[in-house]
């Protein structure tokens, strides 16, 4: 099998595999990171296989969705073999799919291949922006979150453990995370186009508030009086 073929087929498996999912890491998204990963390669001259793969497989074993609660790419590996990639390429992918998640504004990246960080920098980028607005209240809904609770302050987590068990309103998450990407992206391809989605953010924010404390209504009142 070819490497068109493994890529196509993979991306046949995965979007059967996410068709259903309401949580904000659906197909549309595995196929955003899919897409702008290769963009990015493109541009930083990486190996387009492995990103491809990786971009694809991504979010096959996500913490977030399995019973052991980490990354262990057992399933992306069992995937790989049974299209017969070479061990490099597979190990190359598998390594990729165990670093590429945020693990708390404390916790060290420790992506450390180029392909492994375009890959990251594709899903960080889908993950901010008016997508990613989008994405992290669909998230929020998913684990039943509240949308802002003014009572509970956001927290930087300093392990990934604290960072898994927070169960943190929806604003929160923009300062525990979202906010923090534009200065945790790798490549210079993927920091230009995280400027205009990081402004997209704070405006959001700032209205959020804006119309929370019902200033707006204030304001009009004060107008027609």
């Amino acid at each position: 099998m070819n490497q068109q073929n493994i890529i196509q087929r993979t991306a046949d498996y995965i979007r059967k595999e996410f068709s259903d999912d309401s949580s904000g890491h659906d197909w549309w998204h595995i196929h955003r990171v899919w897409k702008n990963a290769l963009a990015i390669c493109e541009h930083e001259k990486a190996d387009p296989f492995i990103v491809q793969l990786a971009a694809l497989l991504h979010d096959l074993d996500d913490w977030k969705f399995n019973e052991t609660g980490d990354e262990t790419p057992l399933r992306a590996r069992a995937w790989l073999e049974s299209c017969s990639v070479d061990i490099p390429t597979t190990e190359a992918v598998c390594e990729i799919i165990t670093h590429i998640s945020y693990k708390g504004a404390g916790v060290e990246n420790k992506m450390k291949s180029l392909e492994g960080l375009i890959v990251q920098d594709a899903d960080r980028l889908d993950a901010i922006g008016a997508i990613g607005i989008g994405r992290a209240f669909a998230y929020g809904g998913y684990k039943n979150r509240m949308m802002y609770d003014p009572d509970s302050p956001p927290q930087m987590h300093a392990s990934f453990e604290e960072y898994k068990n927070s169960k943190s309103a929806t604003i929160n998450h923009f300062y525990e995370k979202l906010l923090l990407l534009k200065d945790r992206l790798n490549t210079p391809t993927a920091k230009r186009a995280a400027e205009g989605r990081h402004r997209v953010m704070v405006e959001f924010l700032s209205r959020f508030m804006y119309e929370w404390d019902g200033r707006d209504i204030i304001e009009v009142g004060r107008e027609s009086s």
